[in-house]
C-alpha cells in the first residue's frame, strides 16, 4: 500500500465495511475487509496514479464522508455513539474512491479491467499483487460479504462516479471536469 494514500485507503474500507456490514463470524468479517481492501486499493491507485497525484492528495484530503452518508442512508452518528474512536476518521474517506470500490465490488468484469490499468500506475510499478478476491471472488467470499457485493444495494453509491470509472478504464486520464474540482471538500 501507497504510504501516501494509506489513510484513505483505510479510512474508506473503514467506512465500506461500516455501511455494508458482513454477516457472519470472524473468518467472514476478514474475507469482508480483504474484498474491500482491495477494492479500494485498486480504486486509489486508479484515481490517484502518480506520486504527486498521491501527495496533493495527502496534503489537502480527499473531502470526507458526509455526502456518502447522506447518499446511502448511513448513520454516522449513530455509529459514532457506540464507538469513541471515531475521531476523525471519516475526513479521510474519499467519495470518488468509495464510488469507484462499490462499481469494482459488484462487477468483477470491470475489477479485472481496473487491476490491469494499474499497469500505468506509479504505485504498483514494480510490484506484484494478487488481487484475486476482488476479480475472481469465490463463493465463500460472496457469502463473507454479501451486501458488499449486492449491485442493488451498491447502486447508488457506484453510480456516484462510475461513468468516470469507465472513462479511466477506456483510456482517458481522469480529469478535473469528470470528477468534479479533487480539492473540493
Amino acid at each position: 500500500m501507497s504510504a501516501d494514500l494509506s489513510p484513505v485507503i483505510t479510512a474508506t474500507t473503514q467506512w465500506l465495511l461500516r455501511s455494508y456490514p458482513g454477516t457472519g463470524g470472524a473468518l467472514d468479517a476478514a474475507l469482508a475487509e480483504a474484498q474491500a481492501s482491495q477494492a479500494v486499493m485498486v480504486a486509489a491507485w486508479l484515481r490517484y496514479p502518480t506520486a504527486a497525484d498521491a501527495a496533493l492528495v495527502a496534503l489537502v484530503g480527499p473531502g470526507g464522508s458526509a455526502r456518502l452518508e447522506w447518499v446511502t442512508g448511513f448513520d454516522a452518528a449513530a455509529a459514532d455513539e457506540t464507538d469513541e474512536t471515531d475521531e476523525g476518521w471519516r475526513t479521510w474517506v474519499d467519495e470518488v474512491v468509495a464510488s469507484w470500490a462499490a462499481t469494482l465490488l459488484a462487477t468483477p468484469s470491470l475489477a479485472r479491467e481496473a487491476v490491469t490499468a494499474l499497469d500505468s500506475s506509479d504505485h504498483a510499478a514494480g510490484l506484484a499483487f494478487d488481487f484475486r478476491r476482488l476479480t475472481d471472488p469465490g463463493e465463500r467470499d460472496r457469502r463473507a460479504a454479501p451486501l458488499l457485493r449486492h449491485p442493488d444495494l451498491l447502486a447508488a453509491l457506484a453510480g456516484l462516479h462510475r461513468d468516470s470509472l469507465l472513462r479511466r478504464l477506456h483510456g482517458d486520464p481522469v480529469r478535473e471536469d469528470a470528477l468534479g474540482d479533487p480539492l473540493a471538500g
